[in-house]
C-alpha cells in the first residue's frame, strides 16, 4: 500500500518535514508578532481600509471571517476578508497578513497575468487532484500504462499550480510591505522587520508546497516508467 512503501517515503518524508517546519515558522512568526502593538495602533480591518483608500480600490470591502489566518482575497465579489486576529488585532503581524491580502486585491484590478493564470486553473487542479492519483493507480493495477501516463499529466496540475502560486504570492507580499510604509502604518525598524518576518515565513509554506507538490508527481512517475523498464 502506498502509506508503507519505503520508496514513497524516501520521496516524500523530507517533503513532509519541510512542510511541517515551515508551518511552525508561519505559527510562531505570527504569534511573536502579534504582541508586538503598532505606533501607529490600527487594526488589520482599518489598515486595509486605509490601504484601499490609497490605492484606490474603492470596489473592495472588507470583512470579518471566522478561523485561524483563513485570511483571503475573493476575486469574484471583490471582498478582502480577515480572521479574527487579523481584523481586530492591533499588530505588526495583523498588518501584515491584511496587506498581503490587499496585495491579492491590486494584482486582481490591474489584471496580473499569474493571478488570472491561478484562478483559471482552480477548477481543473481541483478536479486533478482527486482523479489524477485514481488513473494512476487504476492503470497500475490494470496494467494500462497509457491510463496511468493521462493520470500523471492530470495530477501534475497540482505541481503546476504551486509554481504558478509563488510569483502570485511573492508580489502580494512585496505590494505590502512598500504600501505599509508609504501610507505610513508602519513606521519604526522593528515594525518592518515584524512585517518582513511574517510575510517571508508565509512564502516559505508556498515554497515547501511546491517541492512537495514535485515529489509526489515524481514519485507516481517512478512507478509507471520504472515499471515499464522492469517489463
Amino acid at each position: 500500500m502506498l502509506w508503507i512503501d519505503p520508496l514513497y517515503l524516501i520521496f516524500m518524508a523530507p517533503a513532509f518535514l519541510l512542510m511541517m517546519a515551515a508551518q511552525w515558522y508561519v505559527s510562531s512568526s505570527f504569534k511573536k508578532w502579534s504582541r508586538v502593538a503598532l505606533r501607529s495602533m490600527v487594526s488589520g480591518a482599518e489598515a486595509a481600509e486605509r490601504l484601499i483608500r490609497y490605492a484606490g480600490l474603492y470596489g473592495v470591502r472588507v470583512e470579518a471571517v471566522n478561523g485561524m489566518l483563513t485570511d483571503h482575497y475573493d476575486p469574484r465579489s471583490k471582498v478582502l476578508r480577515l480572521s479574527p486576529r487579523v481584523y481586530q488585532g492591533r499588530s505588526v503581524a495583523s498588518v501584515a497578513v491584511a496587506a498581503h491580502e490587499l496585495g491579492h486585491a491590486l494584482q486582481d484590478e490591474e489584471g496580473y497575468a499569474p493571478l488570472k493564470l491561478r484562478t483559471m486553473m482552480v477548477p481543473a487542479v481541483n478536479i486533478g487532484s482527486h482523479l489524477g492519483w485514481v488513473l494512476i493507480f487504476l492503470g497500475l493495477f490494470l496494467n494500462l500504462l497509457r491510463l496511468a501516463e493521462v493520470g500523471l499529466v492530470v495530477f501534475s496540475l497540482g505541481a503546476v499550480f504551486a509554481l504558478v502560486t509563488l510569483p502570485v504570492e511573492f508580489d502580494a507580499s512585496a505590494r505590502a510591505k512598500r504600501l505599509l510604509q508609504e501610507a505610513g502604518i508602519v513606521q519604526t525598524e522593528t515594525e518592518i522587520k515584524g512585517v518582513n518576518t511574517v510575510l517571508n515565513a508565509a512564502a516559505l509554506t508556498y515554497v515547501a508546497a511546491l517541492i512537495t507538490a514535485v515529489m509526489q508527481v515524481l514519485y507516481f512517475a517512478l512507478l509507471i516508467f520504472g515499471g515499464r523498464r522492469r517489463r
